[in-house]
C-alpha cells in the first residue's frame, strides 16, 4: 500500500481532473520506475487521433502516431503521454519533425534501451507522408538494433 501511495505522488496527472494545454508542452510527462529493467520487452502506444497544425498554413494534419520502446530503468505514464500528444493540436510543426520532438522528449524523459515513433499522416494535397525515427542506446545491442531497423525501414 505504501509503494501504491508513492507511485500515487510522483504521477500527478493519474486520477485528476485533466486539464489539457493549449500549445507543446513536454512538462507534462511523467515516468514511474521499471519494475523490470533487466528483461527486454516492448511497450507500443498508438494514438489514431493525433493532431498538429502545418507551421506555415496553419492547417491541422491529422496521423496516427505509433511508438514503441524498449524501457530501461524509466517507463512513460499513459495519461501523461495523452496530454503531452494532444499539446500538439495547437502546435505548428512539420510532420518529420513531430516524430523526432516525440521521440527527443521520451528520451530525455526515461533514457530507454531502444526507441521509435512513426507517423501516419493523413494525405493533403494527394501526398501522404510517414516519417519514421529511432534511437538505441550507444554502444550497446540496442544501438545496433536501431541501425538495422532503420536500414530495414520499409
Amino acid at each position: 500500500m505504501r509503494k501504491d501511495t508513492e507511485l500515487r505522488q510522483q504521477l500527478s496527472a493519474l486520477g485528476t481532473k485533466t486539464e489539457y494545454k493549449q500549445d507543446y508542452a513536454p512538462k507534462v510527462l511523467e515516468s514511474f520506475d521499471n519494475k523490470h529493467p533487466m528483461n527486454d520487452y516492448w511497450v507500443r502506444f498508438n494514438c489514431p487521433e493525433f493532431t498538429s497544425l502545418c507551421p506555415i498554413t496553419g492547417q491541422p494534419d491529422f496521423a496516427e502516431i505509433i511508438i514503441s520502446y524498449l524501457p530501461d530503468e524509466k517507463m512513460v505514464e499513459s495519461k501523461s503521454l495523452k496530454l503531452y500528444l494532444f499539446s500538439f493540436r495547437n502546435h505548428g510543426a512539420f510532420h518529420e519533425d513531430c516524430v523526432n520532438i516525440i521521440m527527443k522528449d521520451l528520451i530525455k524523459l526515461m533514457n530507454p534501451k531502444y526507441i521509435e515513433v512513426t507517423g501516419i499522416f493523413t494525405p493533403r494535397g494527394g501526398i501522404s507522408i510517414y516519417p519514421y525515427t529511432n534511437y538505441g542506446k550507444p554502444g550497446t545491442k540496442y544501438e545496433k538494433l536501431a541501425e538495422h531497423r532503420l536500414m530495414n525501414h520499409q
